[in-house]
């Protein structure tokens, strides 16, 4: 099987742990920007500083850059996030049966384990691979975290996307698509709260395997950046969300201790080794 992938260059804040967490198990990397260095919103990315960072840790030569015109004022973020997705992905398709789509916040905790399942997809014939992510809210002291959990505290898988897709995948929305899936969760039942119980599950793996996704790992002026490029900035920039984040990250006991009284965002403590994702 040839593995190849792409990632959006955008966000430097986990960019060097994610790609080295892969690096060893592609054979090519698209790397997928805008030209202009602006995102979706129109707000202005540091496209240089990410490629910098790409060129160092690229000994192999796998990385190839793709620029592009994907900054649309006027249009729908997600809809620019999902054409220049496509367009990412229909390049790394060339030679290739199997493409990664991995964020730059996402760090492959076990990379035997997440590509023999991409192998396991592709026996069982499905075209897609949903595979969970620990959703990891805000880093809270060195090695210590706000994960997103279960109302009681127990691990939850979060799922943005198949994070493998066969060649040639048509995307629907951001990293979506409308094909067979390979799902692989942390229980032989559904650990995702925003899915149903009886939704099926293929295949387990520990959350140790896991992927790590340091999605709201940041410092305060970080995280406004991110609130102001992401493709979910509509959403990001509700009033109480940001405030919330900085209150949470304050008193993560009482974020965690408090959760099975309210009806979403649910949170748990953990300890992880540091890095993986290395200071954000």
């Amino acid at each position: 099987m040839r593995r190849t992938a792409y990632v959006l260059v955008a966000d430097p804040s986990f960019l060097g742990a994610s790609l080295r967490s892969y690096y060893d198990h592609v054979d090519k990397i698209v790397l997928s920007y805008d030209e202009t260095s602006t995102s979706w919103t129109g707000t202005p990315l540091p496209v240089e500083e990410c490629l910098a960072v790409i060129d160092e840790l690229d000994v192999d030569g796998k990385c190839v850059r793709a620029p592009g015109r994907y900054a649309r004022p006027g249009e729908p973020p997600l809809d620019s996030e999902t054409l220049q997705r496509q367009a990412a992905l229909d390049q790394a398709s060339e030679g290739a049966d199997w493409v990664l789509q991995l964020d730059t916040d996402e760090v492959v905790l076990d990379p035997a384990t997440f590509v023999g399942a991409v192998g396991r997809a592709d026996a069982a014939g499905a075209s897609g691979l949903d595979y969970p992510s620990r959703w990891l809210y805000s880093r809270v002291a060195p090695g210590r975290y706000l994960e997103a959990s279960t109302r009681l505290g127990r691990p939850a898988a979060s799922y943005p996307g198949p994070l493998a897709v066969r060649a040639g995948t048509a995307l629907t929305h951001a990293r979506q698509a409308d094909v067979p899936l390979y799902r692989v969760d942390l229980g032989p039942w559904n650990t995702d709260p925003a899915r149903r119980r009886d939704t099926i599950v293929h295949e387990v793996v520990d959350p140790d395997s896991a992927v790590l996704h340091f999605s709201w790992v940041r410092r305060p002026e970080t995280m406004r950046q991110k609130f102001g490029w992401s493709g979910h900035t509509a959403h990001y920039s509700r009033p109480g969300v940001y405030e919330s984040w900085v209150e949470r990250t304050r008193r993560p006991r009482r974020a965690a201790l408090t959760s099975p009284l309210r009806r979403r965002d649910w949170f748990r403590l953990v300890t992880l080794p540091e890095p993986p994702g290395g200071e954000p």
